[in-house]
């Protein structure tokens, strides 16, 4: 499209050009802002201050509506940290392996509202308690091929596991978890915990109080055992 000439030999295009390079142009001639006017999509023009006013109120909103959610977010942050700081003080108070077990379970479940909770042991470790949610790998890491990756490179995941691990984990269950966190506890152990809400645990979720959890359950099973 060719553009219109103003004035003699000023095109469109080399206004637009000039003021994108003297952003501050309306500063020197502050009376424009109130003569040009803008065309509205949804009713008659408007002038630049109108518009440039109903920009900063749009901006203001989103920044608003992103201050909100900043605020809820450190508000999650400040709960699971209570968590978690529970989690360990329970833990500090707990008399050997069985009791360091069972407080885990339960302030998982309780606590942090998990859904399913499972503690895999490698190898036979005297003091363990018999329940549904503790499992035993006599072959140790060995033993557990379908998690070989997960546990060579000892991160915690969170996400949607494929069906051979979550029937190891949670046996006939296992259809119903839709996602799962998954922490290696020490050398000796595996902690999955597994929800019915697909969402609950996924990829893009930070991992720092999986982290902190898998620190605090690992040195207080490893407290229990040197105590025994």
């Amino acid at each position: 499209m060719t553009d219109t000439a103003i004035d003699g030999d000023i095109k469109p295009a080399t206004v637009a050009s000039y003021l994108r390079r003297h952003p501050d142009f309306l500063v020197g001639y502050p009376e424009l802002a109130n003569e040009l006017v803008l065309p509205s999509a949804n009713g008659p023009a408007a002038s630049l201050a109108v518009h440039q006013l109903r920009g900063l109120r749009e901006k203001n909103a989103e920044l608003e509506t992103r201050l909100k959610e900043l605020t809820a977010v450190a508000a999650d942050n400040e709960k699971l940290m209570r968590r978690v700081h529970g989690l360990m003080l329970a833990l500090l108070g707990a008399s050997d392996i069985e009791d360091t077990v069972r407080h885990v379970v339960r302030r998982l479940t309780e606590d942090f509202q998990s859904e399913r909770v499972r503690l895999v042991f490698f190898g036979d470790l005297a003091g363990l308690p018999d329940e549904p949610w503790l499992l035993r790998e006599p072959h140790g890491a060995s033993g557990l091929p379908e998690f070989a990756s997960f546990l060579e490179h000892g991160d915690p995941v969170a996400g949607r596991l494929a069906p051979d691990k979550l029937h190891r984990l949670f046996g006939d269950t296992a259809p119903d978890v839709r996602s799962a966190a998954l922490m290696r506890i020490g050398k000796d152990a595996l902690l999955a915990i597994g929800s019915a809400d697909p969402d609950r645990f996924h990829p893009g979720m930070g991992t720092l109080f999986l982290d902190m959890i898998s620190t605090t359950v690992g040195s207080a099973i490893e407290r229990a055992r040197k105590a025994a």
